[in-house]
Order: structure tokens, then C-alpha cells, then sequence
């Protein structure tokens, strides 16, 4: 999904490249990684990269899904005092599956930024 970027053709290939690379070092040992010949500080970036954005994306989505439940129950026949709390568990867990299950592309958009200012080599892809 974009989010109203407007990339040059040389800036989309860039991307489109490190997107090719951390699907290939993904979860890669590293090990696994130097006996291919990548450099395995690399695999161990890619890794953090896609953590990273993802918990982004998740508290992104927590931060909406709390605005969406802001009055939901609200009347004479609310939840009563116990009814926030576990409001406020269950809208974490909802970000934290909506973002595991692909989300809404922020952390796809999160990870690429992160991976090109990171600048990971074209030694890295395997």
C-alpha cells in the first residue's frame, strides 16, 4: 500500500532491491549467512529491521484502535469500571495481530527506509 510517496525510477529501484535483499536474508543464520558469503552483521540488520518496523506498526495501530474504542460501551449499560482495562488489552492485542498478519504496509514502508539508511552492500545479497 503507499502512503503518497512519489519515488524517482532510480530511488524505487534502490528500494526494490534492499526489499529483494532482506527477503533473502530474513531470518537467515548467521552462520548460514557467512558461509554464503554475506556478511552476517547484514542478516542480523535485516532481522532487527523487520522487528523494529513492525512493533512501529503495531503501536501505530494500538494508537488508532484506542481513538476507534474511545466511546464503545459508553451508556447505561456499560462494561462498568473493569471495562477500560481490558479495552486496553484487547486493542494491543488486536494491533499486534492486524500488524503480524501484513498490518496496513507501514512496516513494510518502516523496514525499507530503515534498511537504505542503513545502506546495507550489494555484497550482501546472496
Amino acid at each position: 500500500m503507499a502512503i503518497g510517496l512519489t519515488l524517482t525510477p532510480a530511488a524505487d529501484a534502490v528500494l526494490k532491491s534492499a526489499d529483494a535483499k532482506a527477503a533473502a536474508l530474513r531470518g537467515m543464520d548467521p552462520k548460514a549467512a557467512a558461509s554464503r558469503g554475506i556478511d552476517p552483521k547484514s542478516a542480523a540488520r535485516v532481522g532487527k529491521a523487520k522487528d523494529t518496523a513492525q512493533d512501529f506498526e503495531a503501536m501505530f495501530l494500538h494508537s488508532m484502535f484506542q481513538q476507534m474504542f474511545a466511546n464503545v460501551g459508553q451508556g447505561p449499560f456499560s462494561g462498568g469500571p473493569g471495562a477500560s482495562v481490558w479495552r486496553s488489552f484487547l486493542t494491543d492485542e488486536y494491533s499486534k495481530s492486524f500488524a503480524k498478519a501484513g498490518g496496513i504496509g507501514l512496516a513494510a514502508q518502516v523496514q525499507r527506509e530503515l534498511l537504505a539508511r542503513q545502506e546495507i552492500p550489494a555484497q550482501a545479497t546472496p
